[in-house]
């Protein structure tokens, strides 16, 4: 997926055709990978290796509704859609590069990822998606966050990222502060633990941009603002987690105390969280500035983004709240060099 949207940002298929030997190699594997159960799994291979190989990797972080540990191997619902969004990326890229029998198969893996996945993974009964599912086939029956990552790469049908959009934006995950690994009705959740039930930005920020993908851009002004202020108390380095405790007046976020601080992916959130606010888009094939549905941050009412980069040109843009309304429009001596279309 990083490789298809740095080359939506920049246009540079020339360091993709460098890169496309191993990216087909990588995707190939990807795909067999998944050939015997449909999904991309895990299972250690030796006592001593990590039991859990996603993101949250604490031995807990996987678990049956009831407490059970499952046995692998393990499909985790995050990192199919990461799969669907690589097979579709390298259907756009072997598009481009006039490769259109091999566009056509990897955008049929997409498809069959995606569908695969909203027949495994959805529960009826919880109008939410299973957190993995175990080597014998069961899913795990577990609100958590990795469902906000399948808006992030837009695999649910709209309907059902509606209803997972609520839920995430429910007290169940939302602290005030950021969303919550884990929902806090779960046997594990812990607001003091590593992965079940702590707020990692990155992983608010992921769930945010999702969210704006899906219609709900006022609900990440939200995120963004409890992101901002909980880094105002940290002294503006924003931490790897810290403890999902619910927001309360006058007190502030409460930090773990062996998180890495400051940390890259934590601080690089803000500015994930802020163009899902803005709404902005660089179309780096076509040169162009997409700017859909704009929001601005609570408190600010005018920000530029100076010098940002369209293609060979260096533009300023600017956003500013005009009654209940953001308008966006490019500084005078840039008008007319990049096209900007704005979508409200």
């Amino acid at each position: 997926p990083l490789a298809s949207a740095y080359a939506d940002r920049t246009g540079d298929m020339a360091f993709i055709d460098k890169l496309w030997p191993s990216l087909k190699a990588a995707a190939e594997w990807t795909e067999e990978a998944s050939r015997a159960t449909g999904f991309v799994t895990y299972q250690r291979a030796a006592e001593s290796g990590l039991a859990n190989q996603g993101w949250k990797d604490s031995f807990d972080s996987v678990f049956h509704a009831d407490g059970r540990i499952p046995k692998g191997p393990i499909a985790l619902v995050e990192v199919q859609g990461y799969v669907f969004a690589a097979f579709r990326g390298m259907a756009a890229l072997a598009r481009r590069r006039g490769e259109f029998a091999d566009a056509e198969h990897w955008e049929g893996r997409a498809e069959e990822m995606r569908v695969a996945v909203e027949r495994d993974f959805w529960l009826d009964d919880m109008n939410f998606y299973a957190l993995a599912i175990d080597g014998e086939g069961q899913p795990c029956k577990v609100r958590t966050s990795n469902a906000g990552h399948l808006l992030f790469v837009g695999l649910p049908q709209p309907e059902r990222a509606s209803l997972v959009a609520d839920q995430l934006l429910s007290a169940a995950f939302h602290s005030g502060w950021g969303l919550r690994t884990l929902a806090d009705d779960a046997v594990f959740f812990n607001p003091m633990s590593y992965h079940n039930g702590s707020i990692w930005p990155h992983d608010t920020a992921l769930c945010g941009v999702g969210l704006a993908r899906y219609g709900e851009r006022d609900s990440v002004v939200r995120l963004m603002s409890g992101t901002f202020e909980s880094a105002v108390h940290f002294n503006m380095r924003l931490p790897e987690l810290f403890c999902g405790f619910t927001r309360a007046p006058g007190e502030a976020p409460i930090a773990y105390p062996v998180a890495c601080l400051p940390q890259a992916w934590s601080a690089g959130s803000t500015f994930m969280l802020m163009q899902a606010c803005l709404g902005l888009e660089i179309d780096g094939w076509e040169g162009e500035l997409h700017v859909t549905r704009p929001r601005l941050p609570i408190g600010i009412d005018t920000l530029t983004l100076r010098h940002l980069s369209v293609g060979d040109k260096a533009v300023d843009l600017t956003f500013q709240r005009v009654g209940d309304r953001v308008v966006a429009f490019l500084s005078d001596r840039h008008e007319g060099q990049v096209p900007l279309i704005v979508r409200t």
